[in-house]
């Protein structure tokens, strides 16, 4: 799992039954267009995103329909496991208790 994936499934687990849209993940996450696309149809193609497309008639809108991104069941519950295994991995053991930056080297 990448640092860039963990980002944006933390964004989508903020509110998981939240619909998202790629330009506010876009401003969320600080990725460009290019990167977080290809994130998103990664995390489609996994089965973890539903993609719900804006129903509008672009001619009257002005604007193409938008396409809104949301967790589906499946992507919640691995996402949320995969989170805890990486938060359980980074934290400091008690045989690192040496090196707390808040006290400093011991």
């Amino acid at each position: 799992m990448t640092v860039a994936v963990v980002t944006l499934l933390r964004v989508f687990l903020e509110d998981p039954g939240e619909e998202r849209y790629g330009y506010d993940l876009m401003k969320e996450t600080g990725f460009p267009s290019g990167k977080i696309y290809p994130l998103l149809a990664r995390l489609r193609g996994a089965g973890w995103l539903v993609v719900v497309e804006e129903d509008i008639d672009p001619a009257v809108a002005g604007r193409p329909a938008r396409r809104g991104y949301r967790l589906t069941d499946e992507g919640i519950q691995v996402a949320r496991l995969e989170l805890a295994k990486l938060s359980e991995r980074l934290r400091p053991s008690s045989s690192l208790g040496a090196l707390r930056p808040e006290q400093g080297l011991r």
